[in-house]
């Protein structure tokens, strides 16, 4: 029996969203050293930088010209960075960072709900991208699939890591990082179910939007921590994740 589009979405959702568990349980059970945190980190970013170049805003542009790109482009910045703010008010500010930089509820009540709905706001416009893949012809990108997982990984890892210096029991951390990959699974059915019904412009802006959205989280949260420990090994270490994830998008054309 055929698997129905809709849940096809939603399982590459959950495949990718599912990184950031495996990356939290390894996060908070395994003495991972801070620096190799980081340089993991730094090549996620990488990754996620090249996807969102060559898969995600080409892609838009085609589909729905300049115009359109560019605004869902901005949008999806300014939106992130609006969210971004708010919960770093509230205590969220350093959720992906691997040290002992979070607050727990002592220091800063309500810090662990801000926690949570910070990783949901970072994961959410990865996984819309996985959906809305699979609008024209059902196929998913498989270079967005593995980008996302690729970069998942190392954002489970570091964020579960600076939650257990922080406090954080077990349970708090399995139970986020578990609520947040079944939501990537549901954002992909979204992605799929509901914006396959737009006109070509608005899913390139939709497109748009979610790549912007990533990249301002790469700027605020992942890149920061990967510097943090990686230092002057980064931009060597970014740039390795990035030609990863650009030779998988060209192997990918070819196939």
């Amino acid at each position: 029996m055929e698997i129905a589009p809709w849940l096809k979405a939603g399982l590459w959702g959950l495949l990718a969203g599912s990184a950031l568990l495996l990356g939290a349980a390894i996060g908070y059970f395994a003495p991972i050293r801070q620096r190799l945190v980081a340089g993991i980190m730094a090549f996620g970013s990488g990754v996620l930088i090249s996807a969102l170049s060559f898969d995600l805003m080409d892609e838009a542009f085609e589909q729905g010209g300049f115009t359109a790109t560019g605004l869902g482009f901005l949008g999806g910045a300014a939106i992130y960075t609006f969210a971004n703010w708010l919960l770093n008010q509230r205590g969220a500010k350093h959720r992906k960072r691997s040290g002992n930089q979070q607050a727990n509820e002592q220091e800063n009540s309500g810090s662990g709900t801000a926690l949570a709905i910070g990783a949901l706001i970072d994961g959410i416009p990865e996984s819309i991208v996985i959906g809305i893949s699979m609008i024209k012809g059902g196929t998913v990108s498989l270079v967005a699939v593995i980008a996302i997982f690729l970069s998942n990984l190392p954002e489970g890892l570091s964020s579960s890591a600076g939650m257990k210096k922080a406090g954080r029991s077990v349970n708090y951390v399995i139970g986020v990082w578990g609520f947040i990959a079944l939501a990537s699974g549901l954002a992909s059915i979204a992605g799929y179910s509901v914006f396959g019904q737009f006109s070509d412009e608005v899913i390139a802006s939709i497109t748009a939007l979610a790549a912007g959205a990533i990249l301002a989280m790469l700027a605020d949260t992942m890149i920061p921590e990967a510097f943090e420990e990686a230092h002057d090994f980064t931009g060597l270490i970014t740039v390795i994740g990035f030609l990863t994830a650009f030779l998988l998008s060209r192997l990918t054309e070819g196939a």
